[in-house]
């Protein structure tokens, strides 16, 4: 019974009033009294949440919650692609020239995704690489590789449910939902770093100041169910396919190719 009171509260989509009265409930302090619930039902490691689980004054505060220093060990190989959150790992390799890809057996472009036919047209026989939170998850997320933001800005008017039901049911949550496209020029080129929002209130806060990021640094954090894509150019970066499924922020799940 727990576990569907939380589904329905983080997970399923909602009407936009449902999920606008959810979120404020999820930000009052009586939301407080399910933190110990929330981390049991979901089997959340607290010993490695900044704070002791009484500390956190909301529900939604201890989602959005920072790790302790030491928890995630950011790779700071020059030539490595790091995980930029928590998260289960799938990549669609070698896009095709009208930038398509599937992803849990649903079609997209590129061109729909970023909301450039332009711009999509950069990564064909490019990389996608999907990362999918659930509730579990440290909600906070950071950047794969260091660079400089080249632009930043925002696309949909809906937020369909991104969890492993809404990716296969909805129709294509990943290019019709709210979300926060970022442009970085980095040593592995031009590459997007894309947060998708899920239910009906958007809740993408980007905490990024500034135009430059080195590799692990926060960027941003989701409120709610979420999933973070990434798109690299043609021949730019070989990804650890032994690392598909469930990784932790600054694992290695890549190499950049030598020009």
């Amino acid at each position: 019974m727990k576990r569907r009171f939380y589904q329905t509260l983080f997970e399923l989509n909602a009407s936009p009033w449902i999920a606008t009265r959810l979120k404020r409930f999820a930000e009052s302090n009586v939301s407080r009294h399910l933190i110990p619930s929330f981390a049991k039902v979901y089997d959340i490691a607290v010993e490695e949440a900044e704070q002791p689980l009484a500390a956190y004054p909301s529900l939604h505060a201890f989602f959005t919650r920072h790790l302790k220093p030491g928890a995630r060990t950011i790779d700071e190989s020059s030539d490595t692609l790091v995980s930029p959150c928590d998260g289960k790992l799938s990549v669609i390799e070698s896009i095709s020239e009208d930038s398509r890809f599937k992803v849990k057996g649903q079609s997209y472009t590129l061109a729909e995704l970023l909301g450039s036919q332009q711009e999509a047209r950069r990564y064909a026989g490019g990389t996608v690489v999907v990362l999918y939170l659930s509730p579990r998850d440290y909600h906070r997320v950071h950047t794969p590789l260091s660079g400089r933001v080249l632009s930043h800005y925002e696309l949909g008017d809906r937020s369909a449910p991104v969890n492993e039901i809404g990716l296969t049911e909805t129709v294509r949550p990943l290019s019709r939902n709210y979300r926060r496209v970022t442009r970085f020029d980095s040593p592995a080129g031009t590459y997007e770093h894309i947060m998708v929002g899920a239910l009906n209130v958007n809740t993408i806060e980007w905490t990024l100041e500034g135009d430059q990021a080195v590799k692990g640094e926060e960027v941003g954090y989701f409120s709610f169910g979420s999933t973070v894509v990434l798109c690299f150019e043609k021949d730019t970066i070989q990804m650890d396919r032994e690392k598909i499924g469930p990784v932790r922020l600054g694992e290695v799940i890549g190499t950049i190719k030598s020009n």
